[in-house]
């Protein structure tokens, strides 16, 4: 059977080009898109989710917008990502969108879609935990229902990404989709569920790079390659690294990762929130450790030459 999985992302440069990856996937059956509104402007990552879909055809895949909010926003200098690509070319090439936007909240779809599905779903988050612990909140049994959670996010034995800039009161150990609610990273780290974490510790090591964007560009006449391309060369001015999509290639391609166990806790309030720190006797997750760098650009090269 086809693996079952709910995405949930919050409408970054990054988070598209991970929901074009899993759109990619001949094994995954993609229940449905919930797009949080943290990394974003929430009417823009919508439009953008949405229209990605049509482009590739998928108008049976179902987009939820979540309502919650979290206690430290993203800078609106990364938000503004979510507006330039909503007026991409290539995402505008037809005057409606097709793909449905459900009544429902995400938080509610998640748990709708938990309690329909046959088996039990892997929920790939590649943005806060914020949707998924107000899921968790509404009704606590979807637990039993959830294979595992595969989270972008956290930052174990390097530096947070933080920065004093956006933060003046934060000692920058965090990284931001843990920043943006440390309260909702505790409520899923206190759940039974199976933690797969994708943390900067192994996306630090996967830079976006002029060359990798070139390769993209020789790919000619790919629609998705040339989405790609246009979306890492607008983060290619900053420090940019494959984190989403990364994480994502994990549900596809687990064989180019090693990962590690670790023993953690998460620190909630304070300089350090959203800070998780490796400790004796604290939560057991898995955090991805190495991955096979050279295959996983091909991978993605591949990926995106399909249509």
């Amino acid at each position: 059977m086809s693996k079952l999985v709910l995405l949930d992302h919050d409408g970054a440069i990054d988070d598209i080009l991970a929901t074009l990856l899993l759109m990619t996937m001949p094994d995954i059956e993609v229940l449905g898109i919930i797009v949080t509104p943290a990394d974003c402007y929430i009417n823009a990552a919508l439009n953008v989710t949405r229209k990605l879909l049509d482009l590739m055809g998928y108008y049976h895949v179902q987009v939820a917008e979540s309502t919650v909010r979290g206690i430290n926003p993203f800078p609106a200098l990364y938000r503004r990502d979510s507006l330039i690509m909503d007026n991409f070319p290539i995402l505008n090439q037809k005057d409606n969108i097709k793909t449905p936007l459900v009544s429902q909240t995400g938080q509610r779809f998640i748990v709708e879609t938990l309690h329909n599905a046959c088996q039990p779903v892997t929920l790939m988050v590649t943005g806060p935990l914020t949707t998924v612990a107000t899921a968790l909140d509404i009704d606590p049994t979807i637990e039993q229902k959830i294979k595992e959670i595969v989270w972008m996010g956290g930052a174990l034995k390097v530096a947070g990404n933080v920065e004093k800039e956006f933060a003046p009161e934060h000692d920058g150990s965090a990284e931001w989709n843990a920043y943006w609610d440390a309260i909702a990273v505790e409520k899923v780290w206190q759940s039974n569920i199976s933690l797969i974490v994708c943390s900067l510790d192994i996306t630090n090591t996967v830079p976006v790079t002029a060359e990798f964007i070139r390769k993209l560009a020789k790919q000619r006449h790919h629609q998705l390659s040339d989405l790609a391309g246009l979306c890492y060369a607008l983060a290619i001015p900053q420090d940019y690294y494959c984190w989403d999509v990364l994480a994502t290639s994990y549900l596809d391609r687990s064989d180019l990762f090693s990962l590690q166990e670790w023993e953690t806790e998460v620190i909630t309030t304070g300089s350090s929130q959203g800070r998780i720190r490796v400790v004796e006797k604290g939560r057991k997750i898995y955090a991805m450790d190495t991955v096979n760098q050279n295959e996983f650009h091909n991978y993605l090269l591949k990926q995106w030459s399909k249509f």
